[in-house]
């Protein structure tokens, strides 16, 4: 799936469960499109630029192709891995000598109060809810103060154009009348 060559690409690195991944995108939108998700892995870390040389020539020779190697491998990054991470021998086991004094249960912990929680929720949200109303208001009156703006205009002119009428006739009598200006 190449694109144009004049498109700049940058190569994102994430880990999909045993493997370490890269690609080659023009964004992070179109990085995540090529790992199969929509949630944004940028977001919470888990997914970023490479600064891995050996992860940027692979990537861009496929660009918006999904390249992977297994977790902790300095293999190079390829289309199909066929080998899995190397997994560490689990610790052997302490032999028992004697049993273990009986411990008492632990208690467990009592769920956390959340009312002030709550309350701090349910107060953030009135907030927010009564900044809305207020907005809201504001605009009305906004469009309410330009509806008389516009109508004060109209009456204006109209009244210009009668004062000016008026102001030109007198002129013309005043000039009959033998006036000069």
């Amino acid at each position: 799936m190449a694109k144009s060559p004049t498109r700049k690409l940058k190569v994102f690195q994430a880990q999909f469960g045993f493997y370490d991944t890269v690609v080659a995108a023009p964004s992070q939108a179109a990085a995540l499109r090529a790992w199969g998700t929509r949630q944004n892995l940028f977001a919470s870390g888990e997914a970023k630029i490479t600064t891995d040389e050996g992860a940027i020539a692979a990537a861009t020779a496929h660009p918006e192709t999904l390249l992977r190697r297994a977790v902790g491998s300095t293999d190079p990054f390829v289309l199909e891995p066929t080998k899995l991470p190397s997994v560490p021998d689990a610790p052997k086991k302490a032999t028992v000598k004697a049993a273990p004094k009986a411990q008492p249960a632990a208690r467990s912990k009592p769920p956390a109060d959340r009312s002030k929680l709550e309350a701090a929720e349910k107060a953030l949200s009135k907030l927010d809810e009564n900044r809305k109303r207020e907005e809201a208001a504001f605009r009305r009156e906004a469009e309410d103060l330009e509806i008389r703006r516009m109508a004060a205009q109209s009456a204006y002119v109209e009244k210009r154009k009668a004062a000016t009428s008026k102001l030109v006739n007198a002129r013309t009598d005043y000039r009959k009348a033998g006036g000069a200006d």
